[in-house]
């Protein structure tokens, strides 16, 4: 039989999503554990997660450094034998730090994860922040920034934030090349001592694995003395920024600008989060989008532009954002305002509302093929604090949405005098 390709193959609505729920258990000195059984494969994710992001720091770049130096050696391993420990099992370590948090996270055999455990429990417990080693990370952090300076699109993203935000404000701020130079061991340390040694985290783990895998974390992780870690106060009592300004960072040597709009807004707890999510994504959020047709396809003004939501543990921000030639840059900007109009004022047809809506939910559903993402699903939830059936009714939210709200939702939160604007290159 030859297949038709003219004819499209038959399609299935999705009306519901079922996520499995993670398992708890706690370890013997508190710890909780949350953990995603599934999978096929003998592979495991742990994530260990520290409430030691960047908000906790009292100078710039504190978090930053910790992160870097936890496994850039201890008493009784150097940076070497630290990373040929985990390599000699195949093991991929990684450690990030967000405004929010500090995550250890380890990839590997699930046969092998009892092995690596006291080595992890050694850098929680007695990383010595080596002076020589700070020291190399501060040049390669310093090499780094200086490229990244040198990209329109990254200065775009600091500058904006810190429009929106504030300068002194966690989320506003960004690391600097003198608050590198200004960093020493002696902070690293102290961040370390007051948000890392001896105090509590939470444990993510998924893959296939039993309950001896919960048993050797309890071994070798739920033994260990733990204290709460520091707070911090800063996120309260924010301001809003009644009257945003318009920015130009001029480059004369550039060829391209790069732009970004946008505000302040919310995260998922916020009783408009479907109803906005959805109004964005006909907007910008995704390939098919009203400014991908008109700035892309229509006009040949750049390769993508998109509007996103960044839903944030306090908060949120709306942001545009596009790189185009210089000589296009207030064609565009011109270009964005028209849609932001035609979204406020013409009810959207249902053809395109309903693909926008098959698109986030097909989304959902095609980020769910593996434990890791349904780990990632979970943690969200229990880290932000959502509803334990957030994913469940996240379909029919969608659905609800109509023509009527997606106009409330742009003439509510896409005010043009309320956007932030941000031009890196020229107009």
């Amino acid at each position: 039989m030859i297949l038709d390709r003219t004819i499209a193959p038959p399609s299935q609505t999705i009306e519901q999503v079922s996520i499995p729920k993670a398992e708890k258990a706690i370890l013997d000195n508190q710890v909780p554990v949350y953990m995603v059984k599934a999978g096929e494969q003998p592979v495991v994710r742990l994530e260990l997660i520290f409430e030691a992001g960047s908000r906790y720091e009292n100078r710039i770049g504190e978090a930053y450094f910790a992160s870097k130096m936890l496994s850039e050696g201890t008493s009784s391993h150097t940076a070497t034998e630290i990373s040929e420990y985990f390599d000699q099992y195949g093991a991929f370590l990684e450690i990030n730090h967000s405004v929010e948090r500090l995550a250890i996270t380890v990839h590997g055999l699930t046969k092998h994860l009892p092995k690596l455990l006291p080595m992890l429990q050694e850098m929680i417990a007695d990383s010595i922040i080596p002076e020589k080693e700070l020291q190399v990370q501060k040049n390669i952090s310093s090499q780094n920034l200086k490229i990244n300076l040198e990209k329109s699109a990254y200065v775009a993203g600091q500058v904006f934030r810190e429009q929106i935000y504030g300068t002194n404000h966690p989320y506003g701020k960004s690391l600097t090349l003198e608050a590198i130079d200004a960093i020493t061991r002696e902070a690293v340390n102290d961040f370390y001592q007051k948000q890392i040694r001896g105090k509590s985290f939470r444990i993510f783990i998924a893959g296939k694995f039993d309950d001896e895998v919960v048993k050797a974390l309890n071994q070798h992780l739920g033994q260990m003395p733990l204290q709460s870690p520091g707070h911090s106060a800063i996120i309260d009592n924010i301001s809003e920024i009644k009257h945003p300004e318009s920015v130009l960072v001029e480059r004369l040597d550039n060829l391209q600008s790069s732009i970004r709009l946008g505000k302040r807004m919310f995260g998922r707890t916020h009783p408009d989060f479907f109803k906005f999510i959805v109004s964005n994504t006909i907007f910008g959020g995704y390939f098919g989008s009203r400014l991908m047709k008109n700035i892309r396809e229509d006009k040949g003004f750049t390769y993508g532009i998109s509007s996103g939501l960044v839903p944030q543990r306090y908060g949120g921000y709306l942001v545009m954002g596009t790189d185009v030639k210089k000589e296009y840059t207030q064609q565009t900007l011109d270009e964005i305002a028209k849609e932001i109009s035609r979204l406020q004022t013409t009810p959207v047809e249902e053809d395109e509302i309903d693909t926008a809506k098959n698109y986030m939910i097909g989304s959902l559903v095609g980020s769910l093929n593996t434990p890791f993402e349904v780990a990632d699903r979970q943690k969200i939830i229990l880290l932000d604090e959502l509803p334990e059936d957030f994913y469940d009714n996240y379909i029919q939210k969608i659905r609800a949405v109509t023509p009527l709200d997606i106009i409330e939702m742009a003439n509510t939160y896409f005010k043009q005098e309320d956007l932030c604007e941000v031009v890196v290159g020229g107009k």
